[in-house]
């Protein structure tokens, strides 16, 4: 019989005994050696009878044994390990020292370095400032002699004391020479991004060029990428600071195209260009590359009045080519004969009216009742949208057309005006296809044709100034109609131009008394597309604008143009930040409630693309508000927006804002939820992103009007100059499901517009430069059309639908064209894939993935990436986008097997 009694208790304890002897570590005879070592120093070391030589000697000893464990750490060293038991008596014994104790500094070397797992928290610091106010500087021992763990326990308990010194108003001159040579001793490690981080955090980062002077730094690139990373997640003026910090390095480094789009993208003027191409002055190529960069930020700099007499009169006129972009229409043009598809194309080849369900008709026999006037206005987007830049078409620049006159009344003047689109960039042709309608009889034709010069010169500057010289006259007349169209006209011609003699203009027509809102309206956003940015003279063009909604009558307020007003003043501060605070207090005294609109709009534009999530948040709140009427909930609207565009380009941003939206779709009023769709449209520009596109297309099919109408508008938006299957394949279902709906078939065909943008070689996203800019036109151009959607049946629903020809200005070939230095076209091997965040990346990591290889030239998507495919040729410019100069390699050696390809 067995016994199943358990073992008394007495036993149990014998037994976890051994097995707590048994999971002790065995020590080898060497760690029984090296624990003996440290401990018999550290007891002669605090022996008070031991000599202070012999002292020296022990101290020595354990300081060589923590220095050779700590270089690396994978896990604590087991000279940390072996003294834990003797920190307490090493502590005691560094306080009593004397500081005339020839031992004291090494001792609090050593209990400094100790302190790292042992004392208590800023302790590590505690010591080594005390070690530092007693060591000669003949004596200072490196702080990375302790290895790099040491380095970086001390760094992060010197950000702390700094912020604790700086709020307490304390002395910090102790903690700058630690701060100096620990970023000394991250950039000798390739540590860019740690150094960066402890500037940051201790305000130093104006010292680092201080710091690199004299020396070679491996890897500029990587330093200048993670400060200008940094840059997003700070305010001014810190976030300035950082940003010429990185300019100036890459001036340092010869790098000038580099300096310059950093330059742009903290706001930099006339003057530090016209330094940057002075000092390029001996490298022509550069300059015309640099030229390439402004021409694409619209940036309005005369090289032939500015530039000095380095520059040879042949190569000021070619700069000034370049940064006028007279040569665009040119390469567009190219580009599409070399991917074959110049010929025109009509509506009914993007409608496929074939392929749909209903094909035109009811499932019975009778015929559907169409709009017609509707439908051709429709057409006439689409055809204008999807022939742009081309200079050729089959309704409207064939002999004999009589398409004009199939439009009635305002559409006959969209239907001039997209002539301009047409022939968009190319101002010779463009003007003599125009001019005829200039003259017209009819009233709505004549003012199709000023907005159709001001399309055709957008962007463009041109000798002649023709948009100028056109459209002034008309704005100054008395006719509405014309007065209307050559205000918007010039406002997409001179868009971020700054031209005062144009600001004037505009001006004078929102102080006309006569004018109507709609004109007013107008006025303001094109003053606003101007002067955005807050180029010289947005103040006065902010204080007319302010000024002219004080002043009007609540009726006018009402109208639902008045609302661009409110825009146009937001795109003055486009990106300024701070600076809008003034104008803000200025809107807080308007009473009537657009007041809050122009307040949000007004902050929402301020930090577009800052991902600021203070400003987020204030948005949010704004939302959360509820209002039982529905008609004072705009402000609410332009909230949702604002979510969208303070988040544009910044990725984790966006992320949260996706969430957030499914939020106020789900909680909110109706005049939120009716913005949401522009805000996701907003926030992903022609990126044809699937989430997106499946969100918009549910929302697409809403019960509420007005929001499915302005998700179709976000469908193209999303997914303009894409030619996205998917959503084309969407937008057909959607005409066949809304085909009796006028309203909705007209967003649908817009969308359509959109989406073959320039047959698929266009596309509108506002950021360029790899992401680093945000091209201030643009913002306003796409904010124009989505502002409108807020009240569609006021606007694009009615006579104002040209509104629409504001996205001009957002209009850009989503091309890489690779040139020699005498820009002449220059095929060339590119590799094209999906961007890779490489920022505080170790090493040499991979920028793009999953790429294919082409000959160039090529179509780049908003989240795609290009870089050269050979080493036979140097790239001018560090980013492959636009056009792109490229330079044979003198060390290029072709293999033998491309030498027999080619025979």
């Amino acid at each position: 019989m067995t016994n199943n009694s358990e073992p008394p208790k007495s036993a149990k304890k014998e037994k976890s005994k051994k097995d707590e002897k048994n999971d002790e570590p065995q020590l080898s005879e060497e760690d029984k050696l090296l624990q003996s070592t440290l401990h018999d120093s550290v007891d002669i070391l605090c022996s008070p009878e031991t000599k202070s030589d012999i002292a020296g000697r022990a101290l020595s000893t354990i300081a060589n044994e923590v220095k050779s464990s700590t270089g690396s750490m994978t896990s604590v060293p087991k000279p940390l390990k072996f003294l834990k038991p003797k920190y307490d008596d090493l502590i005691k014994l560094y306080n009593k020292m004397d500081d005339k104790d020839p031992n004291k500094v090494d001792a609090g070397r050593l209990v400094s370095a100790l302190s790292m797992t042992m004392g208590g928290e800023g302790s590590v610091l505690r010591i080594r400032l005390e070690v530092q106010t007693l060591e000669k500087k003949a004596d200072h021992e490196a702080l990375s002699s302790w290895g790099h763990e040491y380095v970086r326990s001390l760094t992060g308990s010197v950000g702390v004391e700094w912020g604790k010194r700086v709020e307490e108003a304390k002395p910090i001159d102790d903690l700058t020479p630690l701060v100096e040579e620990m970023v000394e001793y991250y950039l000798s490690k390739s540590g860019e991004s740690a150094a960066v981080d402890l500037l940051v955090e201790t305000g130093g980062v104006g010292s680092l060029e201080k710091m690199l002077e004299g020396k070679n730094v491996d890897n500029i690139n990587r330093l200048t990428l993670y400060l200008i990373k940094t840059s997003d997640y700070i305010d001014d003026p810190e976030r300035s600071e950082i940003l010429g910090t990185a300019e100036r390095l890459f001036e340092k480094e010869k790098l000038y195209n580099d300096s310059l789009r950093v330059a742009l993208k903290r706001g930099a003027g006339e003057e530090r260009v016209k330094e940057l191409f002075e000092k390029a002055a001996e490298d022509t190529t550069l300059c015309k590359q640099m030229a390439c960069l402004l021409g694409r930020e619209r940036y309005n700099f005369d090289a032939e009045d500015v530039l000095s007499d380095k520059f040879d009169d042949d190569l000021k006129e070619t700069l000034n080519n370049l940064i006028g972009n007279e040569n665009k229409s040119e390469f567009f043009l190219n580009l599409g004969r070399d991917l074959d598809v110049v010929e025109a194309k009509t509506p009914e080849d993007i409608y496929k009216s074939h392929l749909s369900e209903t094909a035109g008709f009811k499932r019975g026999s009778e015929k559907v009742q169409v709009d017609s006037a509707r439908g051709n206005l429709a057409s006439t987007f689409v055809n204008g949208l999807v022939n742009a830049g081309f200079c050729s078409d089959k309704l409207l620049t064939v002999e004999d057309a009589d398409w004009l006159y199939k439009n009635k009344e305002h559409g006959m003047l969209s239907a001039t005006a997209s002539i301009g689109s047409i022939m968009m960039w190319n101002v010779e042709e463009g003007l003599t296809t125009i001019d005829k309608y200039l003259y017209s009889n009819e009233e709505m034709v004549k003012a199709g044709a000023c907005l159709g010069v001001g399309i055709l010169c957008s962007g463009v500057r041109n000798e002649a100034d023709p948009a100028m010289a056109l459209l002034q006259e008309h704005c100054e007349g008395s006719n509405g109609v014309m007065r209307n169209a050559s205000v918007e006209g010039l406002g997409i011609a001179y868009a971020g131009s700054g031209r005062e003699e144009v600001g004037d203009i505009l001006k004078a027509v929102i102080e006309d008394d006569k004018a109507d809102m709609t004109l007013v309206g107008l006025a303001g956003l094109s003053l606003g597309q101007v002067f955005v940015k807050g180029l010289e003279g947005a103040e006065e063009a902010g204080a007319c604008i302010v000024q002219k909604l004080m002043e009007a009558s609540d009726n006018d307020l009402d109208n639902a143009h008045a609302k661009l007003l409110c825009l146009g003043l937001g795109l003055l501060f486009l990106g300024k930040g701070a600076q809008a605070d003034a104008m803000i207090e200025a809107c807080k005294t308007i009473e009537h409630k657009i007041g809050k609109f122009a307040i949000n709009t007004l902050s929402s534009c301020a930090y577009a693309g800052s991902g600021n999530v203070l400003k987020v948040q204030e948005m949010l709140h704004e939302c959360a508000e509820h209002i039982e009427e529905g008609e004072n909930a705009a402000h609410q609207a332009v909230a949702a927006i604002g979510v969208a565009l303070i988040t544009m380009g910044e990725e984790v941003g966006s992320e949260m804002a996706l969430r957030a939206f499914d939020h106020l779709l789900h909680y909110c009023e109706l005049p939120i939820k009716r913005a949401v769709p522009l805000a996701l449209a907003l926030s992903n520009v022609s990126t044809a992103d699937y989430t997106i596109i499946d969100q918009l297309s549910r929302l697409s099919h809403h019960e509420d009007e007005q929001i499915s109408q302005n998700a179709i508008i976000g469908l193209g938006i999303v997914s303009a100059g894409t030619n996205n299957s998917r959503v084309a394949g969407l937008l057909r279902g959607l005409s066949d499901f809304y085909n009796k709906e006028p309203g909705h078939m007209f967003c649908v065909r817009v969308a359509q517009g959109f989406l073959h943008l320039g047959k698929g070689l266009i596309g509108i996203n506002p950021l360029h430069s790899d992401g680093l800019l945000m091209n201030g036109p643009a913002v306003g151009g796409i904010l124009a059309v989505i502002y409108s959607c807020i009240d569609m049946k006021a606007t694009l629903l009615d006579k104002t639908h040209y509104i629409l020809f504001y996205l001009t200005s957002a209009m850009n070939p989503r091309m890489l064209v690779t040139v020699d230095e005498e820009m002449e076209w220059k095929p060339t091997t590119v590799r094209v894939g999906q961007r890779v965040d490489t920022v505080g990346a170790p090493g040499k990591p991979k920028t793009i993935t999953g790429f294919q290889t082409h000959t160039s030239p090529v179509l780049l998507s908003v989240k795609e990436r290009a870089e050269l495919g050979t080493e036979e040729f140097l790239q001018v410019s560090s980013v492959l986008e636009g056009i792109v100069i490229v330079k044979p390699n003198p060390e290029w050696e072709e293999s033998k097997e491309e030498e027999d390809k080619k025979k």
